[in-house]
């Protein structure tokens, strides 16, 4: 038979039907991609648009008319802008807007009085002015006459255009943009720092055969426990105006440059540390064995085997450090002083100002260095792995008596500055009124007598930690098992993870002003939820969605990719599977990233700082409303209330970890 006779007949080349679990894999990463979009990219790309809105009041819109005492005679109709340039009412820069701005429109009248029996008339002269009479909006185009008691409330409102002009507003107040020099000089400074102490500690836990390293690596995790605040506070505590070692500052302030450097050491040595180690655990033995054989210095052996062997580590541990310290808030907020930030300029034009335009400016600014240090981060974490090799051996160290003691005391020092600030903490929540009565007391707990929320934000908080723990675990390992486990599907499963690693990049700050932006809106159908706990939780587990993501991705790439033939070839449903093997396999993981995901729901502040409301405010937000408010002592106070939370947390999670575990992993053994 010849091979024509063999060929297809003309037609639609045949297609591979999609079979209906692969089908429903799909439906589920949609839904969770629409997730991610609702609560991501929409926010995000609202906020940029806010960032480019520019308002002005254009008082070519209006025209004014004004009666005789009699109310009958009228005068001729002048434009507000005709009216202003005789009277000279509003200048320049009051003519500058944000979207809430309202300007009066008794300033274009002359010799106004509420008690005239003079009347108003107002129209606009394009279909688009508004203003409001007291809260009512108004408009047209149509003449609308107002008694003077009723005129005095006649608010015009701005026009809305799109343009850089914010930008360069920023950028033309030196105020404001010195804080992108001061970000970036103590991003760069307390990462060196934090770098140089971190591999020191991590060489000394991976490279000696000192003693107390579990001790030692559990006492560098405390940061995690806490918000950062917390090191903020204790060193106004230790080196502030009334602190215990005020002395040693030498006549420098710890308000400014100096306290954020030392606190952002505190809370970024922790996730330094866990990255440089990792790279120090994987070393391979057979260098050293070569460098041992060429009689290379142990100095000389450091600097050719150690450092490059880890030098991609080190690279990622700096830029995490670096966007940490660019992107935080609550610490600089405590103790930067006049020192001006970027993630705290945020807070003060929202907050202080409410100029949402130009927070949305500073937001987009900061966003910029986040985005460049994560996609840096991402190729170096690439090219780490590129290193390990399946013939590597692995390196275990020698003991040599005096290394191991020089080890023994720079990890004793690195824990008693753990150690202290935390320490200092408790003894300021404890003392009852520092330092003029030193005694001890539960005083500084009795929350509910203080601003801040009182014991129902740290209920709230609980509450908040559960929730996004529980529902965070779960969206989380489903969208990573749907986008592991789905056949074909590439672009949705390549747009499902690029939304995934999207919040790695987004600070706090930014994501909670977008979420005022997007969620704020009446127009918006999920309006409901702002202002209530749902949010919160919604928020939250978008911002730390990233990590929870690759840390489910890496328990699923570890399962054999024949259980899914397997159980196709056996008819069993997808769903059977999951629950009956891909859980039961992937608990440890599962347990991991639900406590990660408590933990930072207890402790962080800028992602959640602008949507409390008063039902739902928190403990970490507490924190800082009491240190605004002078009470620093039941600040610290709260913040041990979450540090105590989060150990009983770890606790809790370590022994249901062991009982599950010991029932699910019994085939690991």
């Amino acid at each position: 038979m010849s091979v024509a006779a063999l060929a297809l007949p003309a037609g639609r080349a045949p297609r591979q039907s999609i079979a209906r679990d692969d089908l429903v894999k799909r439906g589920l990463m949609v839904a969770i991609s629409l997730y991610l979009v609702l609560s991501l990219a929409a926010p995000l790309y609202v906020m940029l648009s806010k960032s480019l809105s520019t308002y002005r009041f254009d008082l070519k819109q209006f025209e004014l008319q004004v009666s005789d005492a009699t109310g009958t005679v009228w005068s001729e109709p002048a434009s507000a802008e005709a009216l202003n340039a005789r009277l000279s009412a509003a200048t320049a820069d009051d003519l500058r807007a944000g979207s809430d701005s309202r300007l009066a429109a008794t300033k274009f009248v002359e010799d106004f009085s509420f008690r005239s029996p003079v009347r108003y008339r107002l129209r606009g002269t394009e279909e688009g002015a508004r203003w409001l009479v007291g809260s009512a909006p108004g408009g047209g185009t149509a003449w609308q006459e107002f008694d003077s008691n009723t005129f005095r409330r006649v608010m015009l409102r701005p026009v809305q255009s799109y343009g850089l002009d914010n930008f360069v507003s920023y950028f033309s107040t030196p105020a404001l943009s010195n804080s992108i020099r001061n970000s970036a000089l103590m991003a760069t400074i307390s990462t060196a720092i934090t770098i140089a102490v971190a591999f020191g500690l991590a060489y000394a836990l991976n490279r000696s055969t000192m003693p107390f390293k579990g001790f030692f690596r559990l006492v560098t995790a405390i940061p995690i426990l806490v918000p950062s605040l917390l090191p903020g506070i204790a060193l106004v505590y230790l080196f502030g105006n009334q602190g215990l070692l005020k002395g040693l500052m030498m006549g420098y302030s710890i308000y400014g440059p100096i306290g954020i450097v030392i606190g952002s050491v505190f809370f970024t040595l922790p996730h330094a540390f866990l990255i440089i180690s990792t790279a120090l655990s994987v070393a391979d033995a057979r260098h050293y064995e070569a460098a041992a054989s060429l009689r290379a210095s142990r100095w000389r052996t450091f600097w050719t085997v150690t450092v490059p062997g880890a030098r991609f580590g080190i690279v990622s541990a700096a830029f995490v450090v670096f966007t940490l310290v660019i992107t935080d808030f609550g610490l600089p907020k405590v103790i930067g002083g006049q020192y001006n930030m970027l993630a705290v300029d945020i807070y003060k034009q929202v907050i202080g100002q409410q100029n949402f335009e130009m927070g949305a400016v500073v937001s987009v600014i900061l966003l910029i260095p986040a985005v460049l240090a994560f996609v840096v981060d991402r190729i170096v974490q690439r090219r780490q792995v590129a290193l390990l090799s399946a013939r590597a051996v692995p390196y275990r160290p020698k003991p040599n008596r005096r290394f191991d003691m020089l080890c023994l005391a720079w990890c004793a020092f690195v824990a008693v500055f753990l150690v202290g600030i935390i320490g200092i903490c408790q003894l300021a929540a404890l003392v009852k009124l520092w330092p003029y009565d030193m005694s001890l007391g539960l005083k500084n707990y009795a929350f509910d007598l203080m601003d801040g929320g009182g014991w129902a934000a740290y209920w709230n908080s609980i509450e908040m930690a559960l929730l996004t723990a529980v529902v965070g675990t779960v969206v989380v390992f489903t969208g990573a098992y749907m986008v592991e486990k789905t056949k074909g599907f590439a672009t949705g499963r390549a747009a499902f993870h690029f939304l995934a690693m999207l919040p790695m990049a987004v600070p706090g700050m930014v994501l909670g002003l977008a979420y005022i932006f997007f969620f704020n809106n009446p127009a918006n159908p999920l309006n409901p939820i702002y202002g209530t706990m749902a949010i919160l939780v919604v928020c939250t587990v978008t911002h730390f969605y990233t990590v929870s993501h690759l840390t489910a991705l890496t328990a699923l790439k570890q399962m054999d990719a024949e259980f899914e033939p397997v159980a196709e070839s056996l008819r069993q449903p997808f769903h059977r599977l999951f629950f009956k093997v891909t859980v039961p396999v992937c608990l440890p993981a599962i347990l991991d990233i639900s406590i990660y995901l408590f933990v930072n729901a207890m402790t962080t502040v800028s992602a959640v700082v602008f949507l409390y409301s008063t039902q739902t405010q928190l403990a970490s937000v507490a924190v800082l409303n009491m240190d605004d408010a002078g009470d620093i002592a039941p600040a610290a106070a709260m913040g041990m209330m979450i540090f105590y939370t989060n150990v009983v947390a770890r606790l809790v999670h370590a022994l249901l970890s062991r009982l599950l575990l010991a029932r699910s992993q019994a085939w690991r053994r």
